[in-house]
Protein backbone atom coordinates (compact mmCIF):
# COMPACT_ATOMS: atom_id res chain seq x y z
CA UNK A 1 0.00 0.00 0.00
CA UNK A 2 2.78 2.45 0.92
CA UNK A 3 4.44 1.95 -2.49
CA UNK A 4 1.13 2.52 -4.26
CA UNK A 5 0.46 5.74 -2.37
CA UNK A 6 3.97 6.99 -3.09
CA UNK A 7 3.56 6.10 -6.75
CA UNK A 8 0.19 7.88 -6.80
CA UNK A 9 1.69 11.01 -5.34
CA UNK A 10 4.49 10.94 -7.89
CA UNK A 11 2.09 10.45 -10.81
CA UNK A 12 -0.30 13.14 -9.65
CA UNK A 13 2.59 15.58 -9.28
CA UNK A 14 3.77 14.68 -12.76
CA UNK A 15 0.28 15.14 -14.17
CA UNK A 16 -0.14 18.44 -12.36
CA UNK A 17 3.09 19.68 -13.89
CA UNK A 18 2.00 18.56 -17.34
CA UNK A 19 4.76 16.00 -17.68
CA UNK A 20 5.70 12.55 -16.60
CA UNK A 21 8.97 13.32 -14.82
CA UNK A 22 9.39 13.56 -11.09
CA UNK A 23 11.54 16.68 -11.02
CA UNK A 24 10.77 19.00 -8.17
CA UNK A 25 8.93 16.47 -6.01
CA UNK A 26 10.43 17.90 -2.84
CA UNK A 27 9.97 21.60 -3.27
CA UNK A 28 9.44 23.10 0.15
CA UNK A 29 12.59 24.99 0.88
CA UNK A 30 11.64 28.60 0.40
CA UNK A 31 9.12 30.81 -1.19
CA UNK A 32 10.87 31.65 -4.41
CA UNK A 33 9.32 32.28 -7.83
CA UNK A 34 6.70 29.53 -7.62
CA UNK A 35 6.69 28.30 -11.20
CA UNK A 36 9.35 25.66 -10.56
CA UNK A 37 7.93 24.25 -7.29
CA UNK A 38 5.58 21.33 -7.38
CA UNK A 39 2.47 21.50 -5.25
CA UNK A 40 1.83 18.60 -2.90
CA UNK A 41 -1.34 16.69 -3.74
CA UNK A 42 -4.50 17.03 -1.69
CA UNK A 43 -5.13 13.48 -0.45
CA UNK A 44 -8.81 12.54 -0.18
CA UNK A 45 -10.25 9.21 0.96
CA UNK A 46 -13.03 7.97 -1.34
CA UNK A 47 -14.87 6.65 1.72
CA UNK A 48 -15.04 10.10 3.31
CA UNK A 49 -15.46 12.54 0.41
CA UNK A 50 -19.18 12.13 -0.39
CA UNK A 51 -21.03 15.41 0.25
CA UNK A 52 -17.92 17.42 1.10
CA UNK A 53 -16.03 20.27 -0.54
CA UNK A 54 -12.38 19.71 -1.46
CA UNK A 55 -10.17 22.76 -1.85
CA UNK A 56 -7.15 22.54 -4.12
CA UNK A 57 -4.87 25.25 -5.51
CA UNK A 58 -4.84 25.94 -9.24
CA UNK A 59 -2.27 23.66 -10.86
CA UNK A 60 -2.50 21.22 -7.96
CA UNK A 61 -3.95 17.75 -7.82
CA UNK A 62 -6.26 15.57 -5.76
CA UNK A 63 -5.14 12.00 -5.00
CA UNK A 64 -8.23 9.80 -4.45
CA UNK A 65 -7.24 7.04 -2.02
CA UNK A 66 -8.97 4.30 -0.04
CA UNK A 67 -9.84 1.78 -2.77
CA UNK A 68 -7.19 -0.91 -2.95
CA UNK A 69 -9.26 -3.35 -5.00
CA UNK A 70 -11.16 -1.52 -7.75
CA UNK A 71 -9.19 1.74 -8.10
CA UNK A 72 -9.00 1.32 -11.91
CA UNK A 73 -12.82 1.12 -12.22
CA UNK A 74 -13.61 4.71 -11.17
CA UNK A 75 -14.95 7.17 -13.74
CA UNK A 76 -15.92 10.79 -13.30
CA UNK A 77 -18.71 13.11 -14.36
CA UNK A 78 -17.44 16.66 -13.93
CA UNK A 79 -19.99 19.49 -14.18
CA UNK A 80 -17.37 22.01 -15.39
CA UNK A 81 -14.41 20.26 -17.05
CA UNK A 82 -12.59 23.59 -17.42
CA UNK A 83 -12.05 23.57 -13.62
CA UNK A 84 -10.73 20.02 -13.02
CA UNK A 85 -9.74 17.01 -15.11
CA UNK A 86 -10.12 13.37 -14.06
CA UNK A 87 -7.06 11.10 -14.09
CA UNK A 88 -8.09 7.41 -14.01
CA UNK A 89 -6.41 4.91 -11.72
CA UNK A 90 -4.13 2.45 -13.45
CA UNK A 91 -1.75 -0.45 -12.99
CA UNK A 92 1.26 -0.45 -15.30
CA UNK A 93 2.50 -3.85 -14.13
CA UNK A 94 5.19 -2.46 -11.84
CA UNK A 95 3.19 0.12 -9.87
CA UNK A 96 -0.41 0.96 -9.07
CA UNK A 97 -1.73 4.52 -9.35
CA UNK A 98 -4.81 5.93 -7.62
CA UNK A 99 -7.38 7.91 -9.58
CA UNK A 100 -7.24 11.66 -9.13
CA UNK A 101 -8.12 15.11 -10.32
CA UNK A 102 -5.95 17.86 -11.77
CA UNK A 103 -6.93 21.47 -10.97
CA UNK A 104 -6.97 23.32 -14.30
CA UNK A 105 -8.45 26.73 -13.47
CA UNK A 106 -9.89 28.72 -10.58
CA UNK A 107 -13.56 27.90 -10.03
CA UNK A 108 -15.98 25.49 -8.42
CA UNK A 109 -17.45 22.33 -9.89
CA UNK A 110 -19.38 19.29 -8.80
CA UNK A 111 -17.73 15.92 -9.34
CA UNK A 112 -19.50 12.56 -9.32
CA UNK A 113 -17.33 9.45 -9.24
CA UNK A 114 -18.80 6.06 -10.10
CA UNK A 115 -17.17 2.67 -9.73
CA UNK A 116 -18.42 0.19 -12.33
CA UNK A 117 -17.11 -2.82 -10.40
CA UNK A 118 -18.20 -2.05 -6.83
CA UNK A 119 -21.28 0.03 -7.65
CA UNK A 120 -20.06 2.80 -5.34
CA UNK A 121 -20.80 6.43 -6.19
CA UNK A 122 -19.67 9.63 -4.48
CA UNK A 123 -20.52 13.24 -5.26
CA UNK A 124 -18.57 16.20 -3.94
CA UNK A 125 -17.59 19.76 -4.81
CA UNK A 126 -14.11 20.83 -5.85
CA UNK A 127 -13.14 24.42 -5.18
CA UNK A 128 -10.02 25.39 -7.14
CA UNK A 129 -8.45 28.46 -5.54
CA UNK A 130 -5.62 30.69 -6.79
CA UNK A 131 -2.16 29.39 -5.96
CA UNK A 132 -0.72 31.32 -3.02
CA UNK A 133 2.15 31.16 -0.54
CA UNK A 134 -0.06 28.93 1.62
CA UNK A 135 0.21 26.13 -0.97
Amino acid sequence: MRGRVAASVAVMLGVALGGFGLTGCTASGGSSGGDSSALPPVIVDLGDVDGTTVEVPEGGSVDLTGDDETYTDWTADIADPSVVEFVPGRDDGSAQFNPGLTAKSVGTTEVTLDNSESGDSVTFTVDVVPKSDDY
